[in-house]
């Protein structure tokens, strides 16, 4: 087979949680896969991150912004390359593709009203979700098969719209080998000087997305600070200053930016040594597909606190500390009962580390490379 993969933004410096997908997929199938013909299908940039191999081959394409890249530039490349398959990675893909597709629709939140009508997120933001609320129905109806990440995810798009299970597949992500509990001083202490990282933390992967719930994580970070004897700051990574300041004003918490560390952006392959340090790992979103931090906080030995919502609960399972999101002071009260209680701490340490062992890269990988043959025995 000849398999064209879509990565347009893989060569970028700030990578986020669909690049990490496409390339944790690049990688784990170059090493279980050295007999098919892989075209990798990325827009020009700095970071060359993705490995060599023999049946590897990786075009950079320039096409302008995303949506005409998308739609005029990937599929005439994957045409001209001779593509039997062409795999669509982050949501969206061309919706006039001569070649036969495979699409990962990672979640369907831009399809909900909400997501656009919300007064939180950027213009940039909501202009993504209009795109994708227009192209995503009818990649859908082209593709051959379409995955997403979790049951839950799953079970909405298929009710909303009317797919069978034949067309549409979980494939779990996972989680990176590099999230472990360290034990060298030596690594913790470069992540520390180089983040100037607080002594006793928090730490939260917010942004400015709605979805992200960061209001009531740092009303719920504010409460525990002022109800409890222990004094914790709360570190954050890119995270604009502007945005932040309009949030604790919002809710009427200006004093706390005193105990918010900024990191500014942080690579991936140094996360680990910042989450092992903190005290709780925060993920209490509003709505999430999947949520692999929640196993990347649990894989480095960790406590974690997430939501009961959407596909949180499935993932995390019983090894996470589970909150209303839309309840603060549940929030709060998680923070306070992990700290307090010494056994409570430890067996979310261990369950956690114990369910993210259930999640690989190279249990997805392999799914989707029987999802290709599967695919091409039909063509």
């Amino acid at each position: 087979m000849r398999i064209g993969i879509e990565g347009q933004r893989l060569f970028r410096n700030k990578k986020h949680g669909m690049d990490m997908v496409a390339l944790e997929l690049i990688k784990n199938l170059q090493s279980i896969d050295s007999k098919n013909e892989y075209i990798i299908f990325v827009k020009p940039d700095e970071d060359k991150c993705i490995p060599k191999a023999t049946n590897f081959k990786v075009v950079e394409l320039k096409g302008g912004p995303y949506p005409t890249w998308e739609q005029f530039a990937l599929p005439k490349a994957a045409l001209d390359e001779g593509c039997d398959i062409l795999h669509c990675t982050s949501n969206t893909g061309p919706v006039r593709s001569k070649v036969p597709m495979i699409t990962i629709v990672h979640d369907m939140i831009y399809m909900e009203s909400i997501s656009l009508l919300n007064k939180g997120g950027s213009w940039y933001q909501k202009f993504g979700n209009m795109y994708r609320r227009w192209v995503v129905p009818k990649v859908i109806k082209r593709s051959k098969r379409i995955t997403t990440v979790s049951n839950y995810e799953k079970d909405r798009m298929k009710n909303f719209f009317g797919l069978s299970d034949h067309k549409l597949r979980t494939v779990y992500n996972g989680v990176g080998q590099h999230f472990m509990k360290i034990e060298n001083d030596s690594v913790l202490l470069k992540a520390k000087s180089d983040y100037k990282l607080p002594d006793h933390f928090f730490f939260f992967l917010g942004n400015t997305d709605p979805k992200k719930n960061t209001p009531n994580v740092l009303k719920a970070f504010a409460d525990f600070n002022a109800q409890s004897n222990l004094r914790y700051k709360l570190v954050m990574l890119d995270y604009d200053e502007t945005a932040l300041q309009k949030v604790l004003k919002d809710i009427g918490h200006p004093e706390v930016r005193a105990d918010i560390h900024l990191t500014g952006y942080v690579v991936n392959t140094d996360l680990p040594a910042i989450i092992n340090q903190c005290a709780i790992f925060l993920y209490p979103s509003m709505r999430e597909s999947f949520g692999i931090p929640i196993l990347e906080g649990m894989a480095c030995g960790v406590p974690v606190i997430t939501s009961n919502t959407s596909s949180m609960p499935e993932i995390a399972a019983d090894a996470a500390h589970i909150v209303n999101p839309n309840n603060s002071s549940e929030i709060t009260e998680g923070m306070i009962r992990i700290m307090n209680d010494a056994s409570y701490r430890d067996e979310l340490c261990q369950k956690g580390i114990e369910r993210a062992k259930v999640f690989s890269w190279k249990a997805m990988a392999e799914n989707y490379l029987k999802l290709y043959e599967e695919i091409y025995a039909e063509l």
